[in-house]
C-alpha cells in the first residue's frame, strides 16, 4: 500500500511524526507532503494568487508553500502522479477537530481533497487542553488499532473518516465509539488589542474548546459526548451537504 501523509500544523509538527509511525505499521511506502508553515484554520482553501513552491527535504518527504489542500493536489497530480497514493492520512493534529471544527480544519480539508480525488482518507486529531501536555502515545496506540481495522473496510467514495483521540493517557481511554458530528454553541472569540500607537487590532482566538465544562451537555452519540467521556471518536463525514428533508419541502413549494 502506498500512503500519503499531510497535515495543517506544518512539516515540522510532532503530530506528523506520530502519524508516520502509525502509517509505517502498514507499509514502508510512505510519502509526506505537508505545508511549509502552520496552516491551522485554513479549511479547504486553495492558493490561487501566489506560486506554490515545493521543497524536497528527503526521499519521499516534501514541504509545500501552501495549504493542506495544495499539498494533496501537488502530491496526487505531480509528485506521485505515476503511482498515486492508495490512502491519505492527515494529522495528527494538536487539538481536537470535532463538532463545528470540521468546517474550519485544514487537517480535515486534506482528507476532503483526497476524497474528492477518489482516494480513501482518514483525518486524525488529538484533543489537547492548554494546561496538559499532548498525549501523543494515546494517538499512536489507538491510531494503529483503528487504522488496521479501517483499511479492511469499503469506505464509500464520498465519505472520509474523522478520528479524534481524547486528552487521556492510554490506560484511561474507555474505548472507541462510532459517532455523529456534534454541535456546540459558538462563542465570541474575537480579541481586541491596542498597538503602541493606540490603534486597535484583533486576534481571532482558538475558539470554544470547553469540551468538559460546557454549560450545555453534548447530544448522545456525538463526537463531543465521546470525547468528554474519555472515548476515541470515529465519525464518518459525508461530502454531500444536501439536506434531503428541505430538498423535498422546497420541491413542493416550487412545484409548477
Amino acid at each position: 500500500m502506498r500512503i500519503l501523509l499531510s497535515n495543517d500544523d506544518g512539516i515540522n509538527a510532532h503530530g506528523l511524526k506520530v502519524l508516520e509511525k502509525v502509517a509505517r505499521t502498514l507499509t514502508d511506502d510512505v510519502w509526506i507532503v505537508a505545508p511549509e508553515l502552520d496552516q491551522s484554520g485554513a479549511s479547504h482553501s486553495l492558493t490561487l494568487r501566489d506560486p506554490i513552491r515545493i521543497r524536497e527535504i528527503s526521499d519521499r518527504k516534501f514541504a509545500v508553500t501552501g495549504t493542506p489542500t495544495d499539498c494533496v493536489l501537488t502530491a496526487a497530480y505531480h509528485l506521485m502522479k505515476d503511482y498515486p497514493p492508495e490512502l491519505v492520512l492527515s494529522g495528527v493534529n494538536q487539538g481536537g477537530n470535532i463538532a463545528e471544527d470540521v468546517t474550519y480544519s485544514g487537517t480535515i480539508a486534506a482528507a476532503i481533497e483526497a476524497t474528492l480525488l477518489g482516494i480513501p482518507a482518514v483525518s486524525m486529531s488529538l484533543v489537547s487542553m492548554r494546561n496538559h501536555s499532548p498525549k501523543w502515545a494515546t494517538a499512536e496506540h489507538y491510531g494503529i488499532e483503528i487504522l488496521k481495522k479501517l483499511v479492511d473496510q469499503a469506505i464509500p467514495s464520498n465519505v472520509l473518516i474523522n478520528v479524534n483521540f481524547p486528552d487521556a493517557i492510554i490506560p484511561s481511554v474507555k474505548g472507541v465509539k462510532i459517532t455523529t458530528q456534534g454541535h456546540r454553541q459558538i462563542v465570541d472569540n474575537l480579541i481586541k488589542c491596542i498597538d503602541p500607537r493606540g490603534k486597535p487590532y484583533y486576534w481571532i482566538g482558538p475558539g470554544n474548546h470547553r469540551y468538559h465544562d460546557s454549560p450545555v451537555p453534548p447530544a448522545p452519540g456525538t463526537d463531543l459526548e465521546a470525547i468528554t467521556q474519555g472515548y476515541v471518536s470515529v465519525t464518518p463525514l459525508s461530502l454531500d451537504l444536501t439536506h434531503i428533508p428541505t430538498l423535498h419541502a422546497l420541491e413542493g413549494v416550487f412545484a409548477g
